[in-house]
């Protein structure tokens, strides 16, 4: 059984946008699965602020999980839950309302694009593109995101190959992954079991998310929510 399809993915990423613990709960029971902590610790951070029942146990969990696979951004986010289990102390980060997600984006972007400014005071991030007076006046308001380079997407793919289980997709998925060409080749290989694929990109997002939280925090800063999209 597939415990993270694109729907439930979805609701649970509405969840968190909208800061919906009850619904953070209510998908992330029976799924709490290795690929979606980062993601289902954002949720219940909104869960344990509302006094959710379950959320304490969910949250715990997670917490767990968070400490034991010690991805990037792992740490961060353990450090919140635990403040917010009352087992810690709160981080000495400044909070901002940032779309995680959204900042990512930026991270893992085209560096021929460009880089992006993140407002800290409204959580906003705006493209190099795109034109908004900056308040000389305030210059700690802003934050450079730069890119961070095709290497950590690189990683993602090993990584997820030594979880595939089925030594035959393993290997072929190994030898998509040499020489250049290594993303087209190995999407093109995954595409041929559509149940490995989501779990693919649902790892890669969970690890994406960690890295924009362990850049944050680098910054002086966690994510206190999210902030309103433009687009």
């Amino acid at each position: 059984m597939v415990l993270w399809d694109r729907e439930t993915q979805g609701t649970l990423r509405g969840a968190i946008f909208r800061g919906d613990g009850s619904a953070v709960v209510e998908v992330v029971r029976d799924r709490l699965t290795d690929e979606v902590l980062q993601h289902a610790g954002d949720g219940l951070l909104h869960a344990l602020g509302q006094g959710v029942p379950g959320a304490i146990e969910l949250a715990a969990q997670c917490l767990a999980g968070l400490r034991n696979r010690s991805w990037r951004g792992d740490s961060e986010l353990a450090d919140q839950l635990e403040a917010a289990l009352g087992r810690g102390v709160t981080p000495m980060l400044r909070p901002v309302p940032i779309d995680l997600e959204l900042l990512s984006s930026f991270m893992e972007g085209d560096p021929l694009s460009g880089g992006a400014r993140l407002d800290v005071k409204t959580g906003e991030v705006w493209s190099d593109e795109e034109r908004v007076e900056q308040d000389e006046d305030d210059e700690d308001r802003w934050l450079y995101v730069g890119h961070i380079g095709s290497s950590y997407g690189y990683e993602d793919m090993e990584l997820f190959i030594d979880t595939v289980t089925d030594p035959t997709k393993a290997d072929l998925l190994r030898v998509a992954i040499t020489g250049k060409g290594a993303f087209r080749r190995f999407k093109d290989v995954l595409s041929r079991w559509p149940d490995e694929r989501e779990r693919y990109y649902l790892m890669s997002a969970d690890r994406q998310l960690g890295r924009a939280r362990e850049w944050l925090a680098d910054q002086g800063f966690r994510p206190s929510g999210a902030a309103s999209r433009r687009h």
